[in-house]
């Protein structure tokens, strides 16, 4: 009696189906993976562009005083358009020369203020204050508050975002 011997060259109809699943999950996989990952990446590659807004007349900003002006920044939110509102210190330092900087606390967030008393910006919350300069001078923000580029055209001051 002759016993056969399975050929391990072959493929049967069980490994067939196994290979296949195998197969079938792969491109599952690398097709979720294409599509995740363009969602991620694809915000990185758009180009940002400059967006210069009218923030105040020249001749309304004091000079080493600051001037708060909110800035209305619209953007796209997929099918809706958003408006951001945002506030900003302008603080003239020249004749043709205005700093702007962002009035949010880089501590936890909070809105700072002007203070005429101790001629400097300071934080309600945790007790931060800043120069005019927006440096640290006390309490416990990290940084001092960001810098927005500006410039003057025609009498108005324009402050990118």
């Amino acid at each position: 009696m002759l016993e056969q011997v399975p050929d391990r060259g072959a493929i049967g109809r069980r490994g067939f189906l196994a290979r296949a699943i195998v197969a079938i999950h792969g491109v599952i996989g690398a097709t979720v993976a294409f599509i995740l990952g363009g969602a991620v990446l694809a915000p990185a590659f758009t180009r940002r562009e400059d967006r210069w807004l009218r923030a105040a007349a020249l001749d309304a900003v004091v000079d080493n005083q600051p001037l708060a002006v909110t800035l209305r920044v619209t953007r796209q939110d997929g099918f809706t358009q958003v408006v951001d509102r945002t506030v900003v210190y302008l603080v003239k330092t020249g004749e043709q020369q205005v700093r702007a900087m962002h009035s949010t606390c880089t501590h936890l967030g909070c809105r700072t203020s002007y203070d005429d008393e101790t001629n400097s910006i300071v934080c309600p919350c945790h007790g931060g204050a800043y120069d005019l300069h927006g440096q640290v001078i006390a309490g416990p923000p990290p940084s001092p508050l960001q810098q927005l580029e500006t410039r003057v055209e025609d009498g108005n001051v324009l402050v990118r975002v």
